[in-house]
């Protein structure tokens, strides 16, 4: 615990932010203008983190450095900026689906945490219902199911759960702790390769499926650590398995 606790203290610094996709959101004032950004620079999330960060702004730029005003207010013509927009799998059909479901949020809802916490109380439920309403208006491409991911299909969620981290942690140097209605010891820590080379390299993952039960059965050790704030120890295991590449 101490030397993870070291770690962390490490990490959680404004040094941090400016080298990962988080930098994005960072951006930005306005709640509803991190919230998308910090949206989309985590679903890019995969891969090389310049080229995550660089896409990520490309996409800003194209929306006119204002992604809310953007989303809500722009005609089929405005949406002509996002055409032959590309990030590994991710096209131009995603983007315009993507912001087909912000505009019908954001019509009834002042922040996008709404899409969240209105379906349970765990974020298990969050994120299923999350799925479920991301992809429940009419018209959905097949293909843009791959970017939402949900612990019903036993995925890890990584994206998600980092994203949830960003907008719920508080008294964090990097994370923004906007949203009140999710608690930080709610979160589900982001599991990626790294995360889970290092978590088991330390024992405190023993699952040998990288999955949603390996997420679980590893916050839940987390929370021996810091009940009140176990996703902390993301910026420990993160820190160690990519930037150290402590193996």
């Amino acid at each position: 615990k101490d030397f993870l606790d070291r770690k962390v203290d490490e990490y959680d610094q404004p040094s941090f932010i400016k080298d990962d996709p988080v930098s994005v959101p960072h951006m930005f004032r306005k709640r509803q203008d991190i919230e998308i950004a910090g949206l989309f620079a985590a679903v890019f999330a995969w891969g090389n983190r310049r080229t995550i960060i660089n896409k990520s702004k490309e996409l800003i730029h194209r929306m006119d450095h204002a992604p809310y005003e953007f989303i809500v207010q722009s005609k089929d013509q405005d949406l002509k900026k996002l055409l032959g927009f590309r990030h590994r799998t991710f096209n131009e059909t995603d983007l315009l689906y993507f912001i087909e479901f912000l505009r019908h949020h954001y019509s009834k809802n002042n922040s996008l945490e709404t899409a969240f916490t209105r379906w349970g109380t765990t974020v298990e439920a969050m994120l299923a219902g999350f799925h479920r309403y991301f992809f429940s208006l009419e018209h959905v491409p097949a293909r843009t199911k791959k970017h939402i991911a949900t612990p019903e299909r036993n995925s890890t969620c990584k994206r998600l759960n980092m994203f949830l981290r960003w907008m719920v942690r508080r008294n964090s140097e990097v994370d923004f702790g906007i949203w009140k209605k999710i608690k930080p010891s709610q979160l589900i820590c982001p599991v990626d390769v790294h995360v889970a080379r290092v978590a088991r390299r330390f024992n405190l993952l023993h699952r040998k499926q990288t999955d949603w039960k390996a997420a679980l059965e590893l916050t839940g050790y987390l929370r021996t650590l810091d009940p009140d704030d176990p996703v902390k120890y993301d910026f420990a295991l993160f820190g160690l398995g990519v930037i150290e590449k402590y193996t």
